[in-house]
């Protein structure tokens, strides 16, 4: 029994030892700029800018080196030209990047290639010349929902599209459910429940945190046993404003390096190739352990709870609430 037990000490220790030792890096991206908001606050440039300069402000001291992907067309068409450019040099005037996520948030399974490289065009203008007003250039683009397209022909013609225009894509390896939660968190909002938007951000770490339990050892599968830098997706919203630095703080305590997403991308992990095809949008992960032949391992759901209060209205929260049987 001494020696079973010495023999499980030995092996905890090692892989201890083996976490200590991975090089993590992590770059860190947030979709859906300027913001997720009803379309009162996306007519409001008083509140926009004051949601630039406050979620800005909660991340500069963080040294995220993170990049954010603009929809022009979420700032209501009044507005647009006079105060797009505003909010968004905010966000380079704090050490931000940008990238185009296109004009409208445009869904590939409903439209042709054609409409959407169209409205990557759209969304590009205002992100390009605040970034070449800086010396600096519009590179990156993140594709809405990550859908890719959902036959080879569509997927084909976005990748030839999105080449032929000089865009680098922003892939994703750490996907997970935030925005289902910042729904959730913005209904609490709406009905000033104080205790059930903490009772939300807690739930919110927890569970990003269950997401690096499983995401961490399943990366390293593709990489001999190294986890490779990863891609954070996040969204521009009212619950990252308030969690995002118990997020920062998690991956700090997991021993991650925050990272410019050039410098994740240069692992030779994002080499790989790509031939995920399918009606749904999914982690990079994923993609390149079904091109690898493998059968893909999801990571954990969100609790019931937060899936029922995100399908059900704002009137219905606190009755799912009181009814959740875990935290």
């Amino acid at each position: 029994m001494m020696r079973a037990l010495i023999c499980g000490l030995a092996a905890a220790l090692l892989l201890a030892q083996t976490a200590m030792a991975q090089d993590r890096r992590v770059a860190v991206t947030f979709d859906d700029l300027p913001f997720q908001a009803d379309a009162v606050t996306m007519c409001d440039p008083a509140r926009l800018m004051a949601i630039a300069h406050d979620f800005t402000a909660m991340l500069k001291p963080l040294d995220t080196h993170a990049t954010a992907f603009v929809n022009a067309g979420r700032v209501c068409e009044a507005q647009r030209d006079a105060v797009l450019p505003r909010v968004l040099n905010v966000w380079l005037d704090a050490g931000l990047d940008l990238g185009n996520h296109t004009f409208s948030h445009i869904n590939i399974h409903r439209t042709t290639p054609e409409a959407y490289l169209a409205d990557v065009d759209a969304g590009a203008p205002a992100a390009r010349a605040a970034l070449e007003a800086r010396g600096m250039r519009l590179r990156w683009f993140r594709h809405p929902y990550l859908f890719t397209g959902e036959t080879p022909a569509k997927h084909d013609a976005l990748a030839a599209g999105l080449a032929q225009r000089g865009y680098v894509i922003a892939p994703v390896t750490l996907d997970n459910n935030d925005w289902m939660f910042g729904d959730v968190y913005r209904k609490a909002e709406q009905i000033g429940d104080e205790a059930l938007k903490q009772r939300i951000g807690a739930a919110y770490v927890a569970y990003m945190t269950a997401v690096l339990d499983v995401m961490e050892p399943y990366s390293a599968e593709l990489t001999g046993g190294r986890e490779p830098a990863q891609v954070l997706l996040l969204h521009a919203n009212s619950l990252n404003q308030a969690w995002y630095p118990q997020i920062h703080a998690l991956y700090l305590a997991r021993g991650y390096r925050f990272v410019p997403l050039e410098a994740a991308l240069a692992d030779p992990i994002y080499a790989h190739a790509d031939t995920f095809v399918a009606a749904n949008g999914v982690s990079w992960l994923h993609r390149w352990t079904q091109t690898d032949g493998r059968p893909i391992r999801w990571g954990p759901k969100p609790p019931a709870w937060i899936v029922a209060a995100n399908a059900a209205p704002a009137s219905e929260l606190e009755a799912i609430a009181a009814n959740q049987t875990a935290p």
